[in-house]
């Protein structure tokens, strides 16, 4: 308990920074970052894929790949997600940046803060075909990673950083709509992945808490993740890439307390004006 409070604390007087954080980063802009926040050349949420063909539109306009389809109509909305995403981010990466910076993380991947256009129409048209009828709207409500970060620390300064980082992103009017922590899972990934609502743009934006170990981990998963979620994977290779996977995020040491990190108590939400799509639910899993 004596640790949290130490972290809150540390938050407050933090906080009382913000204007002075704000103000750097925003002068930071998109140049050269502090080493703190520095990104190595793995991106945050696995290795960029090498490019593939051009998509064979299923009808003018359209977007088709590795089996999945988007209608001319659908994949004009997506790509008019993506331009909101992509203004938004602007007002969103000083923020986070400054966070960053305050506790003492490292920024890992910042040039990979925006999802690609063939990324986030496969994850699109993969949760409308496991939903027949789903609309894209609801599709593109659920995501949460167009816009995304990576705020890594050692192992032993995780727990009080992640409260940090955290309680600022939150003091800064920022909303936690997804809080999930699995450090104390037996299984499986490991960290804990939040989703956030800007207060000006109404943006979704997806902040990852890892450790060096854990970011690892995800890094030599990612292709094996990727090959599980494809709609076509047999039942039973599933289970072998789950095994898989929990074989490597076994080895990642669990920081003292990280299983026990909750958000920061949520602000009242504001309207989720960005896309004009319906609110999020807050989900803690």
């Amino acid at each position: 308990m004596t640790l949290y409070r130490t972290g809150w604390a540390t938050a407050r007087r933090a906080v009382t920074r913000a204007a002075v954080a704000t103000a750097l980063a925003t002068a930071l802009g998109m140049g050269a970052v502090h080493a703190a926040t520095a990104s190595p050349a793995a991106p945050p949420h696995g290795p960029v894929p090498a490019p593939s063909a051009q998509p064979r539109a299923t009808d003018p306009g359209g977007w088709s790949q590795d089996g999945l389809q988007l209608s001319a109509d659908d994949n004009k909305k997506v790509d008019a997600f993506l331009a909101r995403a992509r203004r938004a981010e602007r007002s969103i990466s000083p923020q986070v940046r400054a966070a960053a910076l305050l506790s003492h993380a490292q920024l890992v991947g910042f040039d990979q803060r925006l999802k690609s256009p063939d990324s986030l129409k496969r994850k699109v048209a993969t949760k409308m075909l496991e939903t027949p009828g789903q609309p894209v709207e609801t599709s593109l409500s659920k995501i949460k990673d167009s816009v995304r970060y990576t705020l890594q620390w050692p192992t032993g300064q995780y727990t009080q950083g992640v409260t940090v980082a955290a309680g600022l992103l939150s003091a800064w009017g920022n909303d936690s709509t997804r809080w999930s922590n699995t450090w104390g899972r037996a299984k499986g990934y490991k960290a804990v992945n939040s989703a956030w609502r800007a207060p000006h743009s109404g943006q979704v934006f997806e902040v990852q808490f890892h450790t060096p170990q854990s970011k690892a981990a995800q890094l030599a998963t990612h292709t094996i993740y990727e090959e599980q979620r494809l709609p076509g994977t047999p039942p039973e290779r599933v289970r072998e890439l789950q095994a898989q996977q929990d074989a490597i995020f076994a080895a990642v040491p669990v920081p003292a307390g990280a299983e026990r990190l909750t958000a920061p108590a949520r602000r009242t939400p504001l309207p989720a004006r960005a896309a004009g799509l319906p609110r999020q639910p807050v989900t803690n899993q």
